[in-house]
C-alpha cells in the first residue's frame, strides 16, 4: 500500500471522527440549553399611568414592546374595541372585579350572589372585547369561613357561572393568590378537575408562590391546567426583613424566583401563550423597563 493512500485514509477517518465529535457536542449542548417557550407579553390595564384615552394607553403599551393587555377595571366596551381595532393591541382577558370584596366563599349567600353576578359581568365583558378568559380568585378563608365551606361554596358558584362561560366560550381561570385557600398545586389541580369543564383552568402567578414554595414545582404539578401566567417577582430577604408583603418590593429578575427553572418547567409542560406583568406600573419609562426585564427572564 502506498504512503499517499495511507495518508488519505488517515485524513478521511480523522475528518469523520472530528465531525462525529462535533455533532455529539452540538447534541449535548442542545440538551442542556433551556428550551424556548413561546410567550406573549402583556400587562394589567391598571398599570398604565396617566389620564390618556384607552387608545393612547394601548399605543403606549405597543411602543414599549407589549402585544396584549388584561383588563382589570370596568371600561366602556365601544372605547376599548375602537382602541383595540386601531392599535392592534390584543385584549386577551378580563380580571374579575369584585372577587375580593364579594368572594364566592362568603358566609352570606346574598354576598355570594352579588359576587357571582359581578363575575358573570366580567365573562360578558371578556366576550365583548374578544378576549378568551376571565380571571377569578375562587374564595377566601378566614376566621369566619372554614376551609371546607370555602371549597364547597366556591365550586358551587363556579358551576353556576359555567353555563354562560360555555355559551360564550370564555375560560374561567383560577389564580393562586394569598387567600389562605388552595395552598398546594395538588389541591388546586383537584379543585379544577372536579369542576369537569375544559373551560376551567389556572391563571398561574409565578411570584405569588415564592414566599412558601417553588413556582417550577407548581408548574410541573398543574401541567396543562395552566392557561395563562401572571409575572411578578418576590424577595425572601425583604420578606424576612420587613414582612411578607415587602417581598414584592423588588423588580422582575432581582428576587428569588428561579427563572431558568421556571422556563424549563414551562417548556416541559409545553406551555405557550400570555404572560402578563402584575407589578407596580407607571409611565413609558417604567413600562419599558418592565418589558425589558420580562424579555431577560424569558
Amino acid at each position: 500500500m502506498s504512503a499517499s493512500i495511507t495518508r488519505r485514509s488517515f485524513m478521511a477517518s480523522t475528518a469523520v471522527a472530528t465531525g462525529s465529535m462535533l455533532l455529539q457536542h452540538q447534541a449535548m449542548a442542545a440538551e442542556t440549553r433551556a428550551p424556548r417557550v413561546k410567550l406573549r407579553k402583556a400587562v394589567k390595564y391598571g398599570m398604565v399611568a396617566g389620564k390618556g384615552s384607552v387608545e393612547e394607553k394601548f399605543r403606549l403599551l405597543l411602543d414599549q414592546g407589549f402585544s396584549g393587555v388584561d383588563i382589570n377595571v370596568r371600561l366602556d366596551h365601544d372605547e376599548v374595541n375602537r382602541a383595540r381595532d386601531k392599535t392592534g393591541l390584543v385584549v386577551h382577558g378580563v380580571v374579575g372585579y369584585d372577587h375580593w370584596r364579594k368572594p364566592f366563599s362568603h358566609q352570606d349567600k346574598q354576598v355570594r350572589a352579588q359576587g357571582r353576578e359581578s363575575f358573570l359581568g366580567a365573562i360578558r365583558d371578556a366576550k365583548a372585547y374578544g378576549a378568551t378568559s376571565a380571571l377569578l380568585v375562587p374564595g377566601v378563608c378566614n376566621k369566619q369561613v372554614s376551609y371546607q365551606d370555602a371549597y364547597k361554596r366556591s365550586q358551587a358558584e363556579i358551576r353556576k357561572c359555567l353555563p354562560l362561560a360555555e355559551d360564550l366560550g370564555i375560560q374561567i381561570l383560577i389564580e393562586n393568590v394569598w387567600n389562605n385557600f388552595l395552598l398546594s398545586p395538588i389541591e388546586t389541580a383537584r379543585f379544577v378537575d372536579e369542576l369537569k369543564s375544559p373551560l376551567v383552568g389556572v391563571y398561574f402567578d409565578v411570584g405569588n408562590v415564592v414566599r412558601f414554595g417553588w413556582p417550577e414545582q407548581w408548574i410541573t404539578a398543574l401541567g396543562s391546567r395552566i392557561k395563562k401566567l401572571d409575572i411578578k417577582e418576590y424577595s425572601r430577604k425583604l420578606q424576612n426583613q420587613k414582612g411578607p408583603y415587602a417581598g414584592f418590593g423588588v423588580k422582575i429578575g432581582d428576587g428569588d424566583c428561579d427563572w431558568p427553572a421556571v422556563m424549563k418547567a414551562l417548556a416541559e409542560i409545553k406551555f405557550s401563550g400570555w404572560a402578563t406583568a402584575e407589578v407596580s406600573g407607571g409611565d413609558a419609562a417604567r413600562l419599558k423597563d418592565i418589558s425589558q426585564r420580562m424579555d431577560r427572564v424569558f
